[in-house]
Order: C-alpha cells, then sequence, then structure tokens
C-alpha cells in the first residue's frame, strides 16, 4: 500500500460512497489517499479544527476518513498515520479526530493516537450559521490527539 496525493473533491465522491454516517465535507486543507494494487482503497480529509476553542495555530482536524470495502486490513490506521506524517512535514504540531464511542479506535490506538475527550453529543446549528443536519450529530463521541514530534 502507498500514499498517494488526491483532490479533496475526489476525496469527497469516496466519502459520499463508501462512508457510513457522514456526508462529504465542504472542503479542507488537504487530502490523500490510499492506494493498493494501482487502486484507490482509502481516503482522508484533513482541514481546520472545526470546534473554535481547538482551531490554534498548528492544529489539523481529520474531517473524515474512508475505506473501501476491499481495502487491506489497517487501511484506516495506515491513513492516520500519514495524515499525521504530512501535517507534521507542514510544520503542523498536533492533529485531531472524532470516532463515535460505539466505534472501537483500534485504528488510531495502532497509528499511536491517544484518546483525549469524551464529547457529548450537540449540534452545530446556530441561529446566524445554519448547517445540515447529521443524525451522526445526537451521537456520543470521543476525541482523540496525536503530536507531531
Amino acid at each position: 500500500m502507498k500514499v498517494v496525493p488526491i483532490t479533496i473533491k475526489d476525496a469527497n465522491k469516496v466519502v459520499g460512497d463508501h462512508h457510513r454516517h457522514n456526508a462529504p465535507t465542504g472542503g479542507g486543507k488537504f487530502a490523500i489517499g490510499a492506494e493498493h494494487d494501482g487502486k484507490l482503497v482509502g481516503a482522508v480529509i484533513v482541514g481546520r479544527p472545526v470546534a473554535r476553542l481547538l482551531d490554534k495555530v498548528g492544529a489539523a482536524e481529520i474531517t473524515r476518513l474512508v475505506v473501501t470495502p476491499d481495502a487491506p486490513r489497517n487501511t484506516c490506521s495506515f491513513l492516520y498515520s500519514a495524515a499525521r506524517r504530512v501535517w507534521q512535514a507542514m510544520g503542523g504540531q498536533k492533529i485531531l479526530t472524532y470516532t463515535l464511542q460505539a466505534e472501537s479506535g483500534d485504528s488510531l490506538r495502532g497509528a499511536g493516537w491517544n484518546k483525549a475527550a469524551d464529547c457529548k453529543p450537540t449540534s452545530w446549528m446556530r441561529p446566524n450559521r445554519t448547517r445540515k443536519h447529521q443524525d451522526v450529530y445526537q451521537q456520543a463521541k470521543f476525541r482523540w490527539e496525536a503530536v507531531c514530534v
């Protein structure tokens, strides 16, 4: 398996086709893919942290990570590690992401990330900032973080 550069548009296509519970993103800083036997089997989109209190210089957030049904085992860990390395190479200091509490987090632990917080369900909707509702907003999550050293 190898890391390949892809556009956010191409990564969002994979998200739209294969992500279990999230819609494509509205944008991001960069996207990378996982290629196996010449075929794109996963993608990750990295952007600014969505929570404004975490949006600090040197911080980034994996807003989407998706793998195809035929992706090799450990593709998620491969992409989490690759995104961290790319962000570090760009001068980033910390990267974070979220998982549903119903998900194991094994891929993140395997990539050397640490569970940083329990996050209660919330709505990103505000009177002056409307967003399209997704059912996933109403599920408890864990925030995971990795330091780029």
